[in-house]
């Protein structure tokens, strides 16, 4: 079977299977419970037997998506313990960015690229961004003021929600764009894992290296070569835990939320999933057949970070992944290691999208209705809020907050969406690594370098 239709059957039957769940417990799906429990587990024993056979890790991860739901319906209590397998796979995770982004940006620059390119693609990529990031910015208003999610809505924060939110704000920092870019002590930011500094460092470290001639240039690249390469076999061996620590997130999250915190929320969950949506079809795909991507061989090599990045709502952990089959889509190393980590910091489309969706939702919840120029405003804001925060734990929450209060909106009307951040972070979080990718891909296509 195709890889491309059998990750596409087996969404749709995600999607639907997680509708007889919401149905059901909204008490009027017409099926009755032990012929959904049946319809449900001779897909899943479907899919088991399609992994056993294929032993694709696409399939692996899906299969343990699944059986996380079934195990935090039956066993709550269980499924929350699951969580420490997700926190397994992401400390190990972080563990390979910083070695890996280091080799690979070292090793593109100082042994194989002129130092005239990295700047050609460094203005490239931050032009590319923020055209791609203003038009997810404007989408998401648009989908907002449409769908009135928060319109008439008695929306409270319960005292769950509000203790998470402080605790979120406590953690809060002056967040300087420019200056943030820059680390003052690179152990300090592979401790932070903040990639952006990771990255400026690594050039800095390669463009001083190719400036070094003869034998020990020779044996600096080369060795740094082989880190890279060791790097990519440790993301082999840590992916043999993916399966598990998707299982684990998406039983903890199924188990601490439960389908009834939708029932205030489920509005504005489906505009912010139709806006992504909308993005992915009216602005990606447009640009991948300008750039004449190959979509079949681009969705075949996505899909594992892709299901990765929705089953953890973490574009980290997808990153190392991500790097290795870019590379063996045929996109250079140096362009990869360059651009996809530079992309996690300034070309979030979907947290750009959510963020102007959210603001706009807060209004509606507080009874504001805000004019086209107060959105507007909204909007500059958060082109310059967005922006390098990646590596900064709740930064969505925290630039959603800091809008919300600039505007003379109640912040606190904002602590309510937590109920569901989880859900909204998977989808933001696929459409920011889905953008990533495309935008590798076109700055490949824009280099020569296909």
């Amino acid at each position: 079977m195709d890889n491309r239709k059998l990750l596409f059957g087996i969404l749709a039957l995600f999607f639907i299977d997680s509708t007889l769940h919401i149905l059901n417990w909204m008490e009027v799906a017409s099926l009755s419970t032990l012929l959904l429990h049946a319809v449900r587990w001779v897909f899943i024993g479907t899919l088991g037997w399609y992994t056993l056979r294929s032993k694709s890790l696409t399939s692996s991860i899906l299969l343990a998506m699944f059986l996380g739901i079934e195990v935090a319906e039956f066993f709550p209590d269980a499924a929350k313990e699951m969580k420490v397998f997700s926190d397994i796979f992401l400390r190990l995770i972080k563990t390979i960015i910083a070695p890996l982004l280091f080799s690979t940006l070292v090793v593109g620059i100082a042994g194989h690229s002129d130092l005239k390119q990295v700047g050609r693609m460094g203005w490239k990529s931050i032009l590319y961004f923020e055209v791609v990031t203003t038009i997810a910015l404007f989408i998401g208003l648009v989908a907002i003021n449409v769908s009135k999610a928060g319109v008439g809505s008695s929306l409270q924060a319960q005292t769950e929600q509000v203790d998470k939110a402080n605790k979120l704000l406590e953690q809060k920092h002056t967040h300087n764009v420019i200056l943030d870019i820059f680390p003052e002590n690179i152990a300090k930011s592979v401790a932070d894992n903040q990639i952006l500094q990771i990255v400026i460092f690594s050039i800095l470290f390669g463009i001083a290296l190719a400036q070094v001639k003869g034998e020990r240039k020779e044996k600096m690249v080369s060795a740094i070569e082989g880190l890279a390469e060791v790097m990519f076999k440790f993301t082999n061996l840590v992916m043999y835990v993916a399966p598990l620590a998707v299982g684990g997130a998406i039983g903890y999250a199924v188990a601490s939320m439960g389908y009834g915190v939708l029932h205030d929320l489920l509005k504005l969950l489906v505009t912010l999933y139709v806006a992504l949506i909308v993005f992915v079809l009216v602005v990606l795909v447009p640009i991948g057949l300008m750039v004449k991507l190959p979509f079949k061989k681009f969705i075949e090599h996505i899909s594992e970070p892709l299901s990765i990045a929705f089953a953890t709502a973490s574009s980290e952990a997808a990153l190392p992944k991500a790097m290795e089959n870019l590379e063996k889509m045929g996109i250079p190393r140096k362009v990869v290691a360059f651009v996809l980590p530079t992309g996690y910091s300034f070309n979030l489309d979907g947290t750009t999208l959510y963020l102007s969706l959210a603001s706009v939702f807060v209004a509606q919840v507080c009874g504001i209705d805000l004019t086209i120029a107060q959105q507007i405003q909204m909007c500059v804001i958060l082109m310059l809020t967005s922006k390098g925060v990646a590596g900064v734990r709740g930064a969505s929450f925290l630039i959603l907050v800091g809008t919300v209060a600039s505007l003379g909106l109640d912040p606190q009307k904002a602590f309510a969406i937590l109920a569901i951040d989880a859900l909204m972070d998977m989808g933001r979080t696929s459409v920011n690594l889905i953008g990533n990718c495309l935008a590798t891909y076109v700055i490949a296509k824009w280099e020569g370098e296909i």
